[in-house]
């Protein structure tokens, strides 16, 4: 008896999408940044992420959760998981918004200041040698091409796309 013959994708379209594929390109590559940051930083004692967001709340003012959020394009319940460790060792104070209780300002404390001022030039050096090894118009291209990627909204995406 023969079995159904069930309906592949062939091998050639595995390829394709492999070598073409955008997100599986920058899921790469993220990783490997992400590996080769958090390696530098490692010494600080901060990870590539803690360090963005600790620069995201270096401001003139404290910012409210949502902005930290917007800037690192992250949700509000994975930031404020991600603020808890950084305000345990006293790096970041999340305090009421005193203008509105219902909101929450996010401060850099005196020692989170001093801990991104002790890692800044491990970070420069690494982001320094990263751009060595980019052609120089490379690296503002790939800049572009990333804020571009970031503010790629999900309203641009059809009812189709987004129904399962």
């Amino acid at each position: 008896m023969m079995e159904p013959r069930i309906p592949v994708v062939p091998f050639a379209t595995t390829l394709m999408v492999r070598d073409r594929c955008l997100c599986l390109h920058a899921q790469r590559a993220a990783r490997v940044l992400a590996r080769r940051f958090d390696d530098a930083l490692r010494p600080h004692g901060l990870t590539n992420e803690q360090f963005s967001l600790l620069m995201a709340l270096n401001r003139p003012k404290p910012p409210s959760i949502g902005a930290v959020a917007k800037t690192l394009g992250a949700d509000r319940t994975t930031l404020t998981a991600a603020l808890k460790p950084l305000a345990r060792e006293g790096l970041a104070d999340v305090s009421p918004d005193p203008e509105d209780r219902r909101s929450r300002r996010v401060a850099l404390t005196a020692a989170g200041h001093a801990r991104l001022l002790a890692a800044l030039p491990v970070w420069l050096a690494l982001h320094e040698d990263l751009e060595a090894r980019l052609a120089a118009p490379d690296a503002q291209e790939i800049r572009k091409g990333m804020e571009t990627l970031a503010h790629w909204s999900t309203e641009t995406r059809t009812t189709e796309e987004t129904t399962p």
